[in-house]
């Protein structure tokens, strides 16, 4: 039984969630603040299988509870509802740490998919299983560094550094392209189902952040060139 924290402030839209998970056999909790959600999740940081985030809060904003767990080193799958869906918001979610976003109004049963869908893939980095062409063992190491898509690390010495669902879906995705031009478009629409003409700085910022887990120097980047006016390239060996 998977443990979901519902994090919403129109009372109909939780209860109506916390029926039909629990119809689903999850454990549901409800908090209706952004506030009260990092307090709950501050006291019990391994609880929680899965966050279902209102953007849209009293108080703190969902994307500022996000951006906030994340800074604590708190990495529970977290999935937020946007009630426009715009690309914006959508890629701001990612940027502070999301992991998947849905906009209202949604159908129940695509709710439901995603996150059944969202579980799923936890466990398959879990377990370095995730059905992905070409596959991908579950750790990769290259120049003294190593990734660990089963615990979710980077482990470069004796350091340890979390990672979001997000962000091993786009190491395991640079993994699978090592060596080719990776263009934004493409980690928009294959990484983040994003199919929009849309403001590509959040994928910049995600980029920024690996170059930070992984560069001995993150302002001269070895590994994670770019490459202007297309995206990156991730390189294991550069020479």
């Amino acid at each position: 039984m998977s443990r979901i924290l519902i994090v919403e402030d129109e009372q109909h839209i939780a209860d109506g969630l916390r029926f039909n998970l629990e119809a689903e056999q999850h454990e549901v909790e409800l908090i209706d603040n952004g506030e009260d959600a990092l307090a709950r999740l501050a006291a019990e940081p391994e609880r929680f299988n899965l966050v279902i985030l209102d953007v849209m809060l009293p108080g703190i904003d969902g994307f500022d509870v996000v951006a906030t767990l994340r800074q604590q080193k708190q990495f529970v799958p977290i999935l937020i509802l946007t009630a426009r869906g715009r690309s914006e918001d959508v890629l701001r979610g990612f940027g502070a740490g999301a992991d998947d976003y849905l906009a209202k109004p949604f159908e129940l049963p695509i709710l439901i998919s995603r996150v059944h869908g969202l579980l799923r893939r936890h466990d398959w980095f879990r377990q370095g299983a995730a059905p992905r062409t070409p596959a991908v063992a579950s750790q990769f190491s290259f120049a003294g560094k190593s990734i660990d898509f089963e615990q979710l690390e980077v482990r470069v010495g004796d350091k340890r550094m979390p990672l979001t669902l997000m962000e091993a879906a786009l190491l395991r995705y640079f993994v699978q392209h090592e060596g080719s031009v990776v263009p934004r478009t493409a980690i928009l629409e294959d990484v983040w189902n994003v199919r929009e003409d849309t403001d590509t700085r959040a994928i910049d910022n995600f980029v920024v952040r690996l170059r930070r887990y992984i560069e001995d120097d993150s302002a001269s980047p070895r590994h994670f060139q770019t490459i202007r006016g297309v995206g990156y390239r991730f390189v294991a060996d550069p020479k």
